[in-house]
């Protein structure tokens, strides 16, 4: 797998001006296609779904067998898909990947848009429906292949309550660090709760404090102690200052987790093994989560359904995929597992076996017939 990928910016599209089908993508070897989504109280809303261009796979030389799964992946807050070798690892396994950037993110935002800026999670869906019936997923699956959803941190609260109320729709859910629950777990999060509703009711665009000093992107950024290359512009190092009205989304999410999904198909896990707060930076910061509480987010992930994988990683950064090369082979391996176990490729039908031993006695054999 490659160590190093590079974002880059493009020229927004104005109303109307939105480009049609697939175009090539600021990331070198991919495509994009721009999703037209309705418009909301700022504006024009689009998202982006993001593929591998043909022919330019890394696995193409080596004939890689297709294993009939699609993979769609979701990113987390203050963030936008450029992790090209994530690709790379599910087309070693025969999957195709495509990617998704939310509404007001990377690839979609837009300069009159708030960033990030959503009242319920569940608008997302509109997004992710628009994805799956370009991928071949609609209501129908009438591709007849299988999907697989892959969702980081909120990405991953996100897909995860989309399985929920669509069961059925997907055949299994990675979850990458997802942000489950609050930092500050239940009893926090029920005292902060009632405020933010209040200041989302009363003003909804109003930012929050910021408590994000950097220490994040010190340990992922190639400009820094990492070794990532993304756009800056578009994954700031201090991140955005979420609003109480995206905030209350959240919590009412934790809220849904916390009652317990149900979710009807298999699901794997993948945390770091420890968590370490982001008040300065330390070296451990380069290998520990400091984005979100790892014990109270493996605790909760109990709950999502009846079949739950949970593998806790040493030395996994919150983006367990961007972890030093030795952390992501574990990543790959304890992944592969997972999907080789719980969506395995359909067998090609067989023809019927010749028949043998006595068998063969009582094979049927066409008449003779005798000229007259």
């Amino acid at each position: 797998m490659s160590a190093r990928t590079t974002g880059g910016r493009q020229d927004p599209g104005d109303e109307g001006t939105e480009p049609v089908g697939w175009v090539p993508d600021v990331l070198p070897g991919f495509e994009r296609r721009t999703l037209v989504l309705e418009p909301d109280f700022e504006g024009p809303v689009v998202a982006t779904l993001v593929r591998r261009a043909p022919g330019t796979a890394a696995t193409d030389a080596v004939r890689v067998p297709d294993a009939g799964v699609d993979v769609l992946y979701v990113h987390g807050w203050n963030d936008y898909f450029f992790q090209a070798h994530l690709a790379e690892f599910w087309e070693s396994v025969g999957v195709r990947f495509f990617a998704l950037d939310l509404r007001k993110y990377g690839r979609s935002i837009r300069p009159h848009q708030t960033p990030g800026f959503v009242t319920r999670l569940r608008t997302y869906d509109e997004e992710i429906s628009a994805a799956l019936d370009i991928i071949g997923h609609g209501e129908e699956k009438a591709s007849g292949r299988r999907l697989v959803l892959m969702g980081h941190s909120t990405g991953g609260l996100v897909l995860s309550l989309w399985a929920a109320h669509r069961p059925g729709r997907a055949d299994g859910l990675v979850l990458n660090s997802p942000w489950l629950e609050f930092q500050t777990r239940l009893l926090g999060r029920r005292v902060l709760e009632p405020g933010v509703r209040v200041q989302a009711a009363l003003a909804p665009l109003s930012h929050m404090i910021n408590l994000d000093q950097g220490l994040y992107a010190r340990s992922v950024s190639s400009r820094f102690d990492g070794e990532w290359e993304y756009d800056a512009v578009w994954r700031p190092d201090r991140g955005w200052r979420a609003t109480p009205a995206w905030m209350s989304a959240v919590f009412r999410g934790h809220d849904r987790v916390a009652r317990g999904l149900g979710i009807d198909v298999p699901v794997l896990v993948l945390l770091s093994a420890r968590f370490t707060p982001p008040v300065r930076w330390s070296v451990e910061m380069l290998r520990t989560d400091t984005v979100i509480d790892v014990v109270g987010v493996a605790r909760r992930a109990a709950d999502l359904g009846n079949r739950v994988t949970i593998a806790r990683v040493e030395g996994a950064l919150h983006d367990v995929t961007l972890s030093a090369a030795p952390v992501r082979d574990v990543v790959w391996a304890e992944t592969a597992r997972w999907f080789h176990a719980y969506v395995p490729p359909r067998p090609e039908p067989s023809p019927a076996p010749e028949p043998h031993g006595w068998r063969r006695l009582f094979r049927r054999r066409p008449a003779r017939v005798r000229a007259s």
